[in-house]
């Protein structure tokens, strides 16, 4: 098992940027097993995947829906899977969550919006106009 926390929400206006952080408190050496990914989830929409990064954080996966703004990382060292997000919309305001693939095989990373095992609880970001 592994808990995972998202920080780094919060109000801001439209053009700022926001960088968010996802904690696993995990054992470094089951943390770097894991592939990553960033969702979100506004209000009476569907989640959907933001950013996907393999457990060396080397291949990274974007839809083309957030290509140029959104720059997902991670650092072992720290347990920790970081999604930088430049030029805020007010239509970027939702829930934002971190989750963990179990899936470990070369440098993989997960594309998909499904097979991911664990989830943290969210943070919220609100843009203003």
């Amino acid at each position: 098992q592994v808990q995972l926390v998202e920080s780094g929400g919060g109000l801001v206006q439209a053009g700022g940027s926001l960088r968010l952080s996802c904690a696993a408190s995990t054992p470094t050496y089951t943390f770097t097993r894991y592939a990553m990914g960033w969702f979100r989830q506004a209000p009476g929409k569907e989640r959907e995947l933001l950013a996907a990064v393999s457990w060396s954080g080397v291949n990274t996966y974007y839809p083309d829906s957030v290509k140029g703004r959104f720059t997902i990382s991670r650092d072992n060292a720290k347990n920790t899977v970081d999604l930088q997000i430049n030029s805020l919309k007010p239509e970027d305001t939702a829930v934002y969550y971190c989750a963990a693939d179990r899936t470990f095989r070369d440098d993989y990373v997960n594309p998909r919006e499904s097979g991911y095992d664990y989830w943290g609880q969210g943070t919220q970001v609100t843009v203003s106009s």
